[in-house]
């Protein structure tokens, strides 16, 4: 039986008496106010430029890694807000509202320089037999209907397509926007693409290695990466508006810094090379080039789905706005993604233009 759907900060009520003295937003824009108070149903949100007009023992909420202002008092609880791993038909950078958040009182889940309540989770929680299969079953039907977290691209990739090299091994590296939190603190290695792609094809001479850049910097919606204009000399082909879960059906293995395409391709059970410290490796799931040595339990992959896609985030119906269950959540998503024309980003110049002005990221 499914569990309960939950708000944003169900899970903190009972031990956190910062939440009881208010929870006050910091940094955010309008647009990200707007979708915290959609997840945040049955609490108030106080969103403020001055924190001296916070009450001593409240909440700071935080999107993402934002640095911690230097005048928060030591006892205020700090709370970080970020997207969860299955959010939305369409790019964040294309204003696309997401169906789930993330709030995490330890840390965030991409930052490996300290715990996070994710890694908290895996490290301790304990799997029910019901939970691990309420997990295979969200795992199977994400599999099935071909999901991932902005399930863009409609172009098909074929590897039978191209005779010539059947046969060979064929290993994505998928790109990232590389002044993303997520490589400055997952990252402590290789942190640019190129040397991603650089060391991938040094590992596998002789491997087909395709190389998909971010969907943000194929949108023009972020910057390339350093060098990133020399991809084509450490791959053999570079892929754009190919869907991510047809690419990932036909590849044999991913290589990643701390993208979130490895877990991706772990739901699928393809191997998974990490050259970062991103939340799904260290488990005995992923070959680690830079191990976490905290990360010291084994865990099935249906436990690492139940603690990244069921314990971790909260989700909400697309529509209504209500809390909703994963299972429900991934309902919103279909239906989302069969109604959704080839033209997920109508107006992407104008969304550009708002991005960079009034919708500033915080």
């Amino acid at each position: 039986m499914n569990a309960p759907n939950k708000s944003l900060f169900a899970g903190f009520d009972a031990d956190d008496r910062g939440l009881r003295s208010g929870l006050y937003g910091y940094g955010f824009s309008l647009r990200k106010q707007s979708i915290v108070r959609r997840f945040a149903r049955g609490m108030k949100v106080h969103f403020t430029s001055h924190l001296k007009h916070m009450p001593p023992g409240s909440s700071l909420l935080l999107w993402g890694s934002r640095t911690v202002p230097p005048d928060v008092t030591p006892e205020t609880t700090i709370i970080r807000i970020e997207d969860g791993f299955l959010r939305s038909v369409g790019l964040g950078a294309d204003l696309v509202n997401p169906v789930s958040l993330v709030a995490d009182r330890r840390g965030i889940y991409y930052d490996a320089t300290q715990p996070s309540d994710l890694e908290h989770i895996l490290q301790t929680a304990t799997f029910s037999a019901g939970l691990l299969q309420r997990a295979a079953g969200l795992r199977a039907r994400i599999i099935d209907n071909r999901l991932t977290k902005y399930c863009v691209g409609n172009g098909c990739w074929n590897r039978a397509r191209a005779s010539w090299y059947q046969g060979q091994r064929v290993v994505l590296v998928p790109g990232q926007v590389e002044t993303d939190a997520s490589v400055q603190f997952g990252a402590p290695g290789i942190r640019t693409n190129i040397g991603l792609l650089r060391a991938v094809r040094e590992a596998e001479p002789d491997a087909y290695i395709i190389y998909k850049p971010h969907p943000d910097v194929a949108a023009g919606l972020r910057s390339k990466g350093e060098r990133e204009d020399q991809a084509q000399w450490w791959c053999n082909e570079i892929l754009d508006g190919v869907s991510m879960a047809e690419l990932l059906a036909e590849v044999d293995e991913v290589h990643v810094m701390t993208s979130l395409t490895g877990f991706e391709a772990l739901l699928r059970r393809k191997p998974v090379t990490c050259y970062g410290q991103p939340f799904y490796s260290g488990w005995g799931l992923t070959r680690d080039m830079l191990p976490l040595d905290r990360r010291t339990r084994r865990l099935s992959l249906d436990m690492l789905t139940a603690g990244a896609l069921i314990l971790y985030p909260a989700y909400v119906n697309r529509m209504t706005g209500m809390p909703a269950s994963p299972e429900s959540a991934l309902d919103d998503l279909l239906t989302w993604k069969e109604k959704s024309p080839d033209r997920l980003s109508i107006g992407r110049k104008m969304t550009r233009f708002v991005t960079k002005s009034f919708f500033s990221q915080p």
